[in-house]
Order: structure tokens, then C-alpha cells, then sequence
């Protein structure tokens, strides 16, 4: 679905003549953002790893995953010092007894500096950290290799005023033109955190929980919504969990809920008809057992926050000044060039990815699909005729029990390419627009022991700005006529139209104003012809 806001034509000029003695221009802050610098960057993290001794030996690997935590960000001349450390989880099996599934944690620190030009120490640096790729591998029973891929992107946004020209005040007799505009201004710019809390009591055929083995936490549907001076966001909450129960046999079970949530974000500032571009993720997650009503070991309670990059765009009408020149006196003007912006449109677009996934050869069998999830990556975007190519691809991993009893589970894990194309009609590569994927619907099915079959809905939404190069007028000087260039011009002619003639450009050559041009020659509009004969008279 695409929303399109009709904008006024940018030859649309109103011209305007008035008698005064000075000329100031009246100026008017146009708010806008903008990435002042960025940079991305790549490191490998790697180090072997000791299981701890309160663990047991580890007999092959299950799943793994990881995130980065980024603690301290140091900004300074044209670098950026990053502290934090990847964070991951790895679920083994164990050949030892009383339990067939263990649950390892640990963090990989790291110290790291990325060039950006035109960063400053005084500069608010935002780090986001991927991980592109994870790989454990087994050295021994008691002895792992961690290597990590991550991509850290950093940017700085800048929010600054483009002083823009929209009238004059003085008294000198001069003529001056102004361009109708629709401008979208930044209105709102803030990060926020939003906290989800609650609680999940198993069902009554579910044995009561021992510890939590594996758990994935993902969002959905989620909407956000502007008020008066408030956000309101829904959503879903998607939970997973694999546990092991209480009992002699420490029976493992998995279990899979949706929650759903909504709540209100204070935003000062905020009305309704205002155009939200907000961006959100999963910050802190956090799983813990608590006892029911009865006390027993039977609820699941659940931490989550969700870091929200609010962005509000309002949109106003604004009558720039674009040019002027004097009567009775020369009248010049000093332009910058600056880059303004319109709405150009909010759009959705979905494209559906498949693909099969075959285990390896030697690997057991599969006898059951447990839980699915899939991550949407954006590699590359480029703007074409009139619309936006996206090549990346879904990360799909998939948990399932096997036919093997020493290792009764196992992961999978694929990489599905895809390229679509959002369609953004009448968009230009200057245009802005950051588009975010996420996954709408995934289904796994087994097709035997050996493959699955993927089907997938992704969905990408973006706010495109279209860019408006202008050229401003920053400062205006007044002189007297040039008497030798003014004595050159005749009191009355017969001027010939030729092609790109208009009444601006002529009365401004002969120091005479448009409305005296349209009376004397008796013009409804300001259409003129090749050829068509103006009668112009000096001081008319």
C-alpha cells in the first residue's frame, strides 16, 4: 500500500510588488535533520573457550546465538572508541547423566576504534552492532572455539535550521517572487524506552520448570500510533522456550506462547495528522522462574524493554522568496544553496521467499519440527525508476528433535537470498528513504527425515522524503541605479517575446514591475508566446 501527498508545482511563482524605502529580508527556521557522518565497519572476534568445571563435558554442539552490548562510546577528532563485548549463549549435549542438554553462557570483550570523518569529541555518536556470522566449533569435550563476524554501523544526526527567506520589509521599490512550498520539518527527535512486562503460567499437562535450557524472544504487528502529546504502540510479544522439568527423569519440554501489549509513550510536542518514522528493537530481555498461586515452579515471568528511535516530521505550507530586484534602486542578492524537503510518500510492500533445508549428510534424522525464527538482513538498497531495489537475505534457524537418543536435538540454520523491488513512484536517488524489513509469516514444514521446506512473508515499510534543492537568498544589498545602464534603456519599446521569456525575467531587465506589465498590455495570466508583442514603459 502507497500514500501519496500531492505537492504544488515548483514553477508556481507568485510576484509582488511593493514601494519601500530599505529591504530586510523576513526570514523563518526551517527545522530539519540530517547524517552530519557515518561509517561501517567490520571485525572478527575470536577466542577459545574453557567450560567451566560446575558444567558438564560436552558431547556435540545444538544451537547457538549471540548479541552485542555495546558499554562506552568515545567520540573524537575523525575517530570513534567503542568498549562492550558480544554476548552469546551455546546449547550442547552431554554424555553425562541426569541431564541431555546444557546451557552455556559467556561474553567476549572487545575494544575497538572506527574512523569517521568529520566526528568530534562533542558529537552524540550512535553504535549499532550486527552479528553477521557466529561460529562455535568443538576443540574437545572441554574446550570450545568462538569466532564472531560483526558489522558496526555509526552515524551522527544532526538536527540544524535552514534560515530561509519568506518575505521583505522595508520601503524601496522592489519586486519580489515567492515559490509556494509543502515542507516536511523535523518536529520531534528522541530515543525512548518502553518496558514490557509479564507473566506466563504453563498449562496444566506441562511439568513444573527445573531451569530454562533455550529461549527466543521476537515481536510482531507492531504499530505505532501519534495523539495528542502521546505515542500509543501495540503489538505482539512471540516467546519460545525450551525447558527441563522436575522430576527423576528431568523431562524436556518446549513451550510457545504469544503475548500481546500496548502502552503510551509521553511525546511532548506531538498532535495528530504529524508524520511518524520510528524505528524500534529488542534491548534487554530478561527470563525468570516464579512460583503460581500454589508455589509451584510453574510461571514464567518476563523482562523486555524496547528501544524506540522516535523521528515526528509535521508538514507546513511555506511561501519562499526566491527572487527580487529594484525600481529606483539596484538591488542585489547573496544565495546559498541548500537542500530542503517534502513528504513524498509512506509505503508498505511484501514479497514471499521459499527454499528447502536439507541437514547435513550423517546427522540424525528428523522426527519433530520444534520452534522456527527468522531475522531479516538488508544488504544492499538502490534507487531506480520508481522504486527501490532490496537484495539481503532471511536468516531461517530452525530446533527439532532427532531420531538419535545421545543427542535427541538439533539445529538448523539456512540463508535464503531475496530481491524485491518497493515500488515509490516518481522517486530520484536524492531522495531519503530508510526502509525496515521484518518477517510477517514463517512456516517450517517437514517434508521428511532429511528436509524442510521454508515459506515465507516479508514485509518492508519506509518514509520516503523527497530532497528539494534550492537556492536561498541569504542576504540582500541596495545600491543606486547605474545611470550609464539605466540611461541605455529606452522610456517606452516594443519588446519581442522569445523562448524562455517570461514577465519576471523582462521586468526585472527594464526595472519594471509584473503588474504593470499585465495592466499596460492587458494580460489576464502570465502566459506569453514566442513572438507575441509586450508594450513596456518605463516608470509606467
Amino acid at each position: 500500500m502507497t500514500y501519496f501527498r500531492k505537492c504544488l508545482h515548483i514553477n508556481t511563482y507568485i510576484s509582488i510588488y511593493v514601494e519601500v524605502f530599505f529591504v530586510d529580508l523576513i526570514k523563518k527556521n526551517i527545522h530539519m535533520d540530517r547524517v552530519r557522518a557515518e561509517a561501517v565497519s567490520q571485525i572478527t572476534l575470536e577466542d577459545d573457550m574453557n567450560i567451566p568445571e560446575n558444567k558438564p563435558d560436552v558431547n556435540s554442539l545444538n544451537l547457538e546465538k549471540g548479541c552485542i552490548v555495546v558499554e562506552e562510546v568515545r567520540p573524537g577528532a575523525d575517530v570513534v572508541m567503542i568498549k562492550g563485548n558480544l554476548s552469546f549463549s551455546i546449547l550442547y549435549h552431554t554424555a553425562e547423566e541426569g541431564s541431555s542438554l546444557v546451557l552455556l553462557e559467556g561474553r567476549l570483550p572487545f575494544d575497538e576504534r572506527i574512523n569517521i570523518q568529520g566526528v568530534n569529541s562533542n558529537d552524540n555518536v550512535e553504535i549499532a552492532g550486527n552479528v553477521e556470522d557466529l561460529t562455535i566449533g568443538l576443540i574437545n569435550s572441554r574446550k570450545l572455539s568462538i569466532q564472531c563476524l560483526v558489522t558496526f554501523h555509526a552515524q551522527v544526526n544532526e538536527i540544524y535550521d535552514e534560515e530561509a527567506p519568506i518575505g521583505i520589509a522595508g520601503t524601496e521599490a522592489v519586486e519580489y517572487r515567492k515559490l509556494p512550498m509543502t515542507l516536511a520539518q523535523i518536529a520531534i527527535s528522541k530515543n525512548d524506552i518502553f518496558r514490557i512486562k509479564e507473566e506466563v503460567t504453563l498449562p496444566g499437562s506441562y511439568p513444573n520448570l527445573f531451569q530454562i535450557l533455550w529461549n527466543t524472544v521476537s515481536l510482531g504487528d507492531v504499530e505505532f500510533k501519534v495523539m495528542e502529546e502521546k505515542l500509543t504502540l501495540q503489538g505482539d510479544v512471540h516467546l519460545f522456550v525450551l525447558y527441563e522439568g522436575e522430576g527423576e527423569d528431568h523431562p524436556i519440554r518446549s513451550f510457545e506462547t504469544t503475548l500481546p501489549f500496548s502502552g503510551v509513550l509521553e511525546c511532548h510536542g506531538c498532535r495528530e495528522g504529524m508524520l511518524p518514522d520510528i524505528r524500534y528493537s529488542i534491548g534487554s530481555q530478561e527470563l525468570a522462574i516464579r512460583p503460581d498461586l500454589d508455589g509451584e515452579e510453574r510461571t514464567i515471568g518476563m523482562e523486555l524493554t524496547l528501544d524506540i528511535t522516535v523521528r515526528i516530521y509535521e508538514e507546513e505550507e511555506v511561501e519562499l522568496l526566491t527572487d527580487l530586484y529594484g525600481v529606483t534602486k539596484e538591488v542585489g542578492t547573496v544565495i546559498h544553496n541548500a537542500d530542503l524537503r517534502k513528504l513524498l510518500s509512506k509505503v508498505t510492500g511484501k514479497t514471499k521467499v521459499t527454499d528447502r533445508i536439507r541437514i547435513e549428510s550423517g546427522n540424525a534424522t528428523i522426527l519433530q519440527l520444534l520452534h522456527s525464527e527468522g531475522k531479516v538482513a538488508l544488504d544492499h538498497q538502490e534507487v531506480v525508476d520508481d522504486g527501490i531495489l532490496l537484495q539481503g537475505s532471511l536468516a531461517v534457524k530452525v530446533m527439532y528433535i532427532t531420531g538419535n537418543d545421545e543427542a535427541p536435538y538439533a539445529g538448523a540454520q539456512a540463508l535464503i537470498p531475496y530481491q524485491y523491488l518497493l515500488d515509490v513512484p516518481n522517486i530520484s536517488p536524492n531522495d531519503l528513504g530508510n526502509v525496515q524489513g521484518d518477517v510477517e509469516q514463517l512456516q517450517v514444514t517437514m517434508l521428511d527425515g532429511e528436509e524442510m521446506d521454508v515459506k515465507a512473508v516479508i514485509s518492508f515499510s519506509t518514509t520516503v522524503f523527497q530532497n528539494v534543492p534550492v537556492e536561498l537568498i541569504s542576504q540582500v544589498t541596495v545600491s543606486d541605479l547605474d545611470t550609464e545602464r539605466l540611461g541605455s534603456l529606452p522610456g517606452m519599446v516594443i519588446y519581442v517575446v522569445k523562448e524562455g521569456d517570461n514577465l519576471w525575467n523582462i521586468g526585472k531587465k527594464y526595472y519594471v514591475p509584473v503588474d504593470d506589465l499585465r495592466e499596460i498590455n492587458g494580460l489576464s495570466d502570465d502566459e506569453l508566446k514566442c513572438g507575441q508583442r509586450l508594450l513596456i514603459v518605463k516608470g509606467s
